[in-house]
């Protein structure tokens, strides 16, 4: 299998490249009746998008969405929908010194080990540009999870290099271009992100995500453990190199007396599990962390081989983000908003008649 597929029950299929004429996707599962149209698309499509800041990728993409089908009069039929967005400000050129060299940190050297051919501009299908089609797809996943089952899923931008919030303010993560939690630091992340671009490197970052209103039950045990496809989907992210599930990493250090979550008649006493036992939802919030690898297109001369295997000094030059994670956050909100739809969809075919008899916890 090629693996440009993923879900059961709500599935998403992307297609297209960074430099071609347009990229898609094809989301199969969505049950009919929910109210969509293109202006859904614009709000999320607007926050991932490259150079609306001086800190991103100064491309600038429309992101107009055309709906191909699966809506009928603003309704959704139970169909396949098919999404396209036209790339327009493609700038191949930048491209024409790599056609023979394998940029180090990238899938160039990987890609034509595994297909014997690769599309160079921009980095083909490997671009972050297929990220769009994500966000869109998770566009339709987070209004059926929040009109459905109340659900809401939000992130965050949690660290940027060495920097971490003061305090955390979930009003101001969407009044700045970072995503960040903490209104006053804003100031500290511009300068940064200056000093950054002006020394040619780049950073890697921190993104945390949210989802509150989850019914216990959702998940499956043991082979569709829902931590497990959470875990996945944030993987398949362009440069995530980690990823934590609650308290993560952090509970190596911990002791059992600690990191359990006791429950209460009043509620769970903690939440280190992130809202996770046994791979199904217990009603606690989800909570997710990805971990971004600093952007490997620099300015900074860097050794590479050809394609004869001779050494070469590579120097990236064209439109690239300084930090991959300042416009990952609607990326990681889609991936964890369309795993948890699937998820919903396949507890209520199994599990819709199921009613459990002990108290639900608060």
């Amino acid at each position: 299998m090629s693996s440009n597929t993923f879900g059961k029950l709500l599935s998403v299929t992307t297609f297209g490249e960074s430099h071609g004429p347009a990229i898609g996707c094809v989301v199969d599962g969505c049950p009919p009746g929910l109210v969509l149209d293109a202006a859904d698309f614009v709000a999320d499509l607007s926050r991932r998008a490259s150079g609306r800041t001086r800190h991103t990728s100064q491309r600038r993409e429309d992101d107009t969405v055309e709906i191909l089908s699966g809506v009928y009069q603003s309704l959704t039929t139970g169909t396949p929908i098919a999404l396209l967005i036209r790339n327009t400000d493609a700038r191949s050129r930048d491209y024409d010194d790599l056609l023979e060299t394998f940029r180090p940190a990238h899938a160039d050297y990987t890609y034509w080990h595994k297909y014997g051919i690769r599309d160079p501009r921009g980095g083909g299908r490997s671009s972050a540009r297929e990220t769009t089609m994500r966000v869109a797809a998770g566009v339709i996943a987070k209004k059926w999870l929040r009109e459905r089952h109340g659900v809401r899923v939000r992130g965050y931008l949690a660290q940027l290099g060495a920097i971490t919030p003061h305090v955390f303010d979930w009003q101001a993560v969407e009044q700045n271009a970072f995503f960040w939690p903490d209104a006053a630091q804003v100031p500290e992340l511009e300068a940064a992100m200056d000093a950054l671009r002006k020394a040619g490197d780049s950073t890697g970052a921190r993104v945390n995500v949210v989802a509150e209103g989850l019914p216990p039950g959702w998940g499956e045990p043991i082979y569709g453990k829902l931590d497990a496809e959470l875990a996945s989907a944030l993987m398949s992210i362009n440069a995530v190199k980690g990823v934590e599930i609650g308290d993560g990493f952090a509970a190596v250090a911990q002791r059992g007396s600690t990191h359990r979550d006791e429950l209460t008649p009043q509620g769970f006493a903690s939440n280190h599990a992130g809202g996770i036992l046994g791979g199904i939802s217990s009603g606690q919030d989800i909570t997710c962390s990805i971990a971004l690898k600093p952007t490997s297109s620099i300015r900074i001369p860097g050794r590479s081989v050809n394609l004869r295997g001779e050494p070469v000094e590579v120097v990236t030059s064209g439109r690239h983000d300084p930090c991959v994670g300042i416009r990952a956050t609607p990326i990681a909100e889609a991936m964890v908003a369309l795993v948890l739809m699937d998820h919903a969809l396949r507890h209520r075919a199994q599990c819709g008649d199921v009613v459990p008899q002990a108290p639900r916890i608060p």
